[in-house]
């Protein structure tokens, strides 16, 4: 990873008329600021391997590389685990570390004490039989008193918080630390960004982030409390080709001809084989067609998996039937209202 190129593409964008080219100036110019008031040695940058803060270490790196002619090496960063991470999170996270050339510190919490909230909920789970039923926040803050005693010269640290986070909405640019925390100066450069100007940035530049990401998870926490986004899970169709394969249609795609089913219909045949017969969950019975132009597609289907469900199993391609069915979700950055972005957040689920 060139940082220099990387220099040239933030403000290359900055300057351009790319929707989001106001905020990544904005956002240039508050860590620009930071570093004439405390030099590169006083300030660190917050990494957890999430999109925001993936944003703003790109942006952090850009603004090193061009005020400095050299390669800038052993960046001042910490990270704070949450409980039970996600083991893709913390390989991405190691892997950015190295191709950044972070100097990170894993700042450990006391265990006693868990960086963000534990529902009771979770903690009655097996999963989370060891995390105590304790209000987090707490352990954020013993985390960043053993981050101050390792690096007393660090002043100010970059942190990739939004308006739309939690407890981020009466946030500025600057706002120093609450009396009782260890003494440092938190800085926001993207607080006014929006869902959508995070994902036009990521996919604008190319930037590598989290693989779960492209799995539905549009927010990530703990694996005991954060889950693919329900609103990016593909609700699939079924339909039986004319040589006997089955293949899904999911929201009707791949199929030229759409036929919807009659109005509150409790029964429809299309076919008069009983073997490729599809039952959706609001217990309506489908027989698809061997004529796939005559074929009847249900999007409540969400049973279908990867291809019809017989007597209420799905079909697998070697005819076998499984009791389980394979979800899908979409991308994080195909979700269109941000609003919905912690919709995969929430207590532990069975």
């Amino acid at each position: 990873m060139d940082n220099r190129d990387i220099a040239k593409e933030v403000y290359d964008l900055a300057k351009s008329s790319s929707s989001i080219a106001p905020r990544v100036k904005e956002a240039l110019r508050v860590i620009e600021e930071t570093l004439d008031a405390y030099g590169e040695d006083r300030v660190s940058i917050s990494f957890n391997g999430g999109k925001d803060c993936t944003v703003l270490l790109h942006l952090y790196i850009g603004v090193l590389a061009r005020r400095s002619s050299s390669r800038p090496k052993n960046i001042h960063s910490v990270y704070i685990p949450l409980p039970l991470p996600f083991s893709a999170l913390e390989t991405f996270i190691a892997d950015t570390a190295r191709a950044y050339s972070l100097d990170l510190y894993h700042c450990e919490p006391p265990d006693e004490q868990p960086v963000e909230s534990v529902p009771k909920s979770a903690v009655n789970t097996p999963a989370m039989e060891s995390v105590p039923k304790q209000k987090g926040g707490e352990g954020m803050r013993r985390a960043l008193e053993q981050y101050k005693v390792k690096f007393p010269n660090v002043e100010a640290i970059l942190v990739g918080t939004r308006k739309g986070d939690p407890h981020g909405a009466t946030l500025q640019f600057r706002n120093t630390c609450d009396p009782g925390w260890p003494q440092f100066e938190r800085i926001h450069p993207i607080i006014n960004w929006s869902y959508s100007d995070v994902w036009v940035f990521l996919r604008t530049l190319d930037v590598p982030y989290c693989a779960l990401y492209d799995e539905g998870y549009t927010s990530i926490g703990s694996t005991y409390n954060t889950f693919p986004n329900p609103a990016l899970k593909i609700q699939p169709s079924c339909a039986t080709l004319p040589n006997g394969s089955t293949t899904p249609f999911p929201n009707g795609t791949g199929v030229s001809t759409r036929r919807s089913l009659p109005e509150h219909a409790a029964l429809v045949t299309l076919s008069s084989d009983p073997a490729t017969t599809c039952f959706p969950d609001n217990g309506e019975l489908i027989t698809v067609s061997v004529d796939p132009s005559a074929t009847c597609f249900d999007d409540s289907c969400s049973g279908c998996g990867d291809g019809p469900v017989v007597n209420g199993n799905a079909v697998l391609g070697d005819g076998s039937a499984s009791t389980e069915t394979q979800v899908r979700y979409r991308p994080a950055y195909e979700l269109v209202d941000g609003s919905l972005e912690r919709a995969g957040r929430g207590p532990a689920m069975p």
